[in-house]
């Protein structure tokens, strides 16, 4: 890891005032609240198709930049390349925090490679950035109920009694997201996992 260049936390989702509550849109939901927390305003960048925020975590803290692509989902990778490569970023420094089917609800898992697990995101990511040793933040959503298509079902709100529990669970993604950043990844699982 390199102290010179930022750290790359990119939040999946797809674009657009009618996906913003989907389950599909943690990952944008968790990155606003980390700009939020610091002090940081979205804008678009000048040479890739992306929402950013630059700045620190704290005064002192380190370098951070927040990503929201925007193009939909499957094209997330060629943003996040981009701004990768803009920014010299390493594969080790780049955080995807994103929705995952296959982890129960109110569940986070924190990990760094390994497959795509059908995310179409993390499956562009993988392929732009030439590799899939980045870190992910997992946020469980659990799979869908009774017959549903997975696919509709990520592209819908959450339930009411979901989203009773949302604001609690994207605050704790965020606190994991911060962790990683500042004790490093096994730090973040021994604390997350044990919940």
């Amino acid at each position: 890891m390199t102290d010179a260049a930022p750290w790359l936390v990119v939040g999946l989702g797809n674009p657009g005032p009618e996906y913003a509550r989907h389950r599909h849109n943690v990952g944008f939901m968790v990155v606003d609240l980390l700009a939020q927390r610091a002090g940081l305003r979205f804008g678009k960048h000048r040479r890739v198709v992306a929402d950013v925020a630059e700045g620190r975590l704290r005064v002192g803290g380190p370098r951070l930049v927040l990503v929201k692509p925007l193009t939909f989902m499957n094209l997330s990778g060629g943003p996040v390349a981009g701004l990768a490569q803009f920014y010299k970023v390493p594969r080790e420094q780049i955080i995807a925090v994103h929705d995952e089917l296959d982890i129960p609800w109110t569940q986070l898992r924190l990990k760094q490679g390994g497959g795509e697990g059908g995310h179409n995101g993390l499956r562009s990511m993988s392929s732009s950035l030439g590799g899939k040793d980045y870190l992910r933040v997992r946020f469980g959503i659990g799979r869908p109920p009774g017959r549903q298509n997975p696919a509709d079902f990520v592209l819908s709100d959450f339930s009411s009694v979901e989203r009773k529990e949302l604001d609690f669970f994207v605050d704790r993604t965020a606190d994991a997201v911060e962790m990683i950043i500042d004790q490093g990844l096994e730090a973040a699982q021994n604390r997350y996992h044990a919940d």
